[in-house]
């Protein structure tokens, strides 16, 4: 097989794992936090995935042109990305609907350029603003459900997810304006360690309860072990691989597939409640994040 073929293969199987892999992780996250406490789950995922990234790390080329800075501030993106975003997402699936969840991340390129507007005082032109409005009505019609939102915890969740694309808003804007590691496993691995600490010291302040680990079901054990090696190594990898291969506007479609498989997974395995409200808010919410991830600024 010709290099080239190598590469299109690499390619392919790269949107594979971010489409497919990232699309289920919220249904095991789902699976996971029946058995086990939130920040305990989502801080082993964490550790045990940055052990084995740093491991293979320090055994091939070594930690290289690292200076503190960008150790520091690849610390902080961590605790901003997975520390908080991630660490809340599984606290919301306590609550919520994995597809649900899904669909309200898929907001995040709404949040983030509100944000931008907001901080950077950036204009935005009519398409960006019509993307917005957009956006807002599905995600109005997306939580305004009865069948869906039921309980006050349920809100609870509703609004940790709210919390969590705040946050990745943060990070992705702090990422933005400071100089991070120039090997992008080498980042994920620090990010991966320092939201795992965070997360852990969380969950020691929270009080959360014990985990008898021989006793998890089969279902739980699956469940780790695809959110370690399939979800926080191998699609984070691949993220990477393409952000540095295709255009960020291949990558960033994603976020139109995410949910989707996160929905039909739901649905299949866990009997989750899938409204043709649901649908409507979907596309509604899909377009309007369509024309924001196509708008472009002057």
């Amino acid at each position: 097989m010709t290099q080239a073929k190598y590469h299109t293969l690499f390619v392919v199987l790269s949107f594979f794992a971010i489409y497919f892999i990232w699309g289920s992780t919220y249904m095991f996250v789902a699976f996971a936090v029946e058995e086990i406490p939130p920040f305990i789950l989502a801080s082993s995922r964490f550790l045990v995935a940055s052990s084995l990234v740093l491991l293979f790390i320090s055994l091939t080329s070594g930690f290289k042109n690292i200076t503190r800075p960008q150790l520091i501030n690849s610390a902080i993106a961590g605790v901003l990305f997975l520390g908080i975003g991630n660490g809340g997402m599984s606290y919301a699936l306590q609550y919520i609907d994995s597809g649900y969840a899904c669909l309200l991340t898929a907001a995040q390129p709404l949040f983030l350029l509100l944000m931008m507007w907001a901080l950077d005082r950036k204009p935005l032109n009519i398409k960006a603003w019509l993307g917005v409005f957009i956006g807002m009505i599905g995600m109005y019609l997306l939580v305004g459900q009865d069948t869906i939102v039921l309980s006050k915890m349920e809100w609870v969740g509703t609004g940790a997810i709210m919390g969590c694309l705040i946050s990745w808003g943060i990070g992705s804007l702090y990422v933005n304006r400071k100089p991070m590691p120039p090997s992008y496993l080498l980042n994920t691995g620090i990010q991966m360690l320092s939201g795992g600490i965070f997360l852990l010291s969380i969950s020691y302040l929270a009080q959360e309860p014990s985990t008898a680990w021989g006793s998890l079901k089969p279902i739980t054990w699956i469940s780790m072990s695809v959110l370690v090696i399939l979800g926080s190594i191998v699609a984070f990898t691949a993220f990477n691989f393409l952000l540095k291969h295709v255009s960020p506007e291949k990558v960033s479609t994603a976020t139109y597939i995410n949910p989707m498989v996160a929905l039909a997974l739901g649905y299949y395995f866990r009997d989750e409640i899938i409204t043709s409200q649901t649908i409507i808010a979907a596309i509604v919410l899909f377009i309007g994040v369509y024309f924001i991830s196509t708008n472009k600024p002057k």
